[in-house]
């Protein structure tokens, strides 16, 4: 398990194993399932100019700011230049005026990030929260291969992290869906107990990858979130456009208040009985609590919160939240 970040980088990672006939994808990605949601994918885009009923959307204008600019060269000031492009301080240092010359970058790099721990193993409904984080990743990876952009993500589980640099190519597609399903798969009751991965270890990561004018997308729960996660995330969204996909599940806001439940972590178990007014109200207070300081993060940041739930199909919800109608 341990050395699919490496065989992912060497372009050495075979396709996940077969899978058992009959396989539920409500519990389980794989690679062909991902790979069938290209064609759903056409109609969603992350450009700037998004659908009015996009979430994408600010106030006014839309949140993502598109490519940028690269700086080409200095040159001499010719009389049809524009005056805001003279380069004042290399003007005033040589005596003559000279220009700084741009060219609008040919791709932009798009960044996703897809967390696969073992809390995201759980669903109530319809999907595990896990799946329902797969899917959008990859129709949201298919649509920014389609637009002409670079595409690349982190997949990252309890003891991994795979990285796929971000280029604008079928081949670093591939390698993206392939981690993804096979991180995917190791999602399983009986899987080994080890500490979980921080989702700080991988903002940290991301922050190294995409220092700058990049469009990062997060897919989690964000289970476990601190101080240092909003540092992290307010430092993400000064240098790059961040949409933050946070995928949840209806169980957590309607705690059956009568319920025992056993919670474990396959190791050591704990019973919470729901029928203790003051357990189902901590409980309950708890989930609200970090649901409502990620979506405060819009405000603050100017960022985007896609709010996803395994409780809905994938595309419907991808498609109604970018303001765009069922297909």
């Amino acid at each position: 398990m341990r050395d699919i970040p490496a065989r992912i980088r060497t372009n050495t990672l075979p396709d996940p194993a077969p899978v058992p006939k009959g396989l539920d994808t409500r519990i389980h990605v794989t690679l062909p399932h991902l790979r069938g949601l290209e064609g759903p994918a056409r109609g969603l885009h992350f450009l700037p100019r998004q659908p009015a009923r996009s979430v994408l959307n600010g106030r006014h204008t839309s949140r993502l700011r598109g490519r940028g600019l690269n700086f080409e060269e200095l040159r001499d000031y010719m009389p049809a230049d524009d005056v805001r492009s003279i380069d004042w301080k290399v003007t005033a240092r040589t005596g003559k005026p000279y220009v700084r010359v741009f060219t609008e970058e040919r791709d932009r790099p798009t960044l996703i990030v897809v967390d696969q721990r073992m809390s995201m193993f759980f669903g109530s409904v319809l999907n595990m929260k896990s799946v329902t984080a797969a899917e959008c990743a990859a129709l949201a990876a298919f649509a920014i291969l389609e637009q002409g952009d670079r595409v690349g993500g982190i997949v990252f589980g309890d003891d991994l992290r795979a990285e796929i640099k971000p280029a604008r190519s079928r081949a670093a597609l591939n390698r993206f869906l392939s981690a993804l399903a096979s991180a995917n798969q190791l999602l399983r009751p009986e899987a080994p107990t080890v500490p979980p991965q921080s989702i700080n270890q991988v903002l940290g990561a991301v922050a190294r990858i995409a220092p700058r004018n990049h469009l990062v997308i997060v897919l989690s729960d964000f289970d476990v979130i601190d101080d240092q996660t909003r540092k992290l995330v307010r430092g993400l969204s000064r240098h790059n456009d961040l949409i933050l996909g946070l995928v949840t599940d209806p169980f957590a806001d309607n705690l059956p208040p009568d319920a025992k439940l056993v919670i474990t972590d396959g190791v050591l178990q704990a019973a919470v009985d729901m029928s203790d007014s003051q357990v189902h109200r901590d409980l309950t207070e708890f989930a609200k609590r970090r649901v409502a300081e990620i979506v405060d993060w819009q405000r603050q940041f100017g960022i985007s919160v896609l709010p996803l739930t395994s409780a809905e199909d994938s595309l419907v919800q991808m498609r109604r939240l970018m303001g765009l109608g069922r297909r």
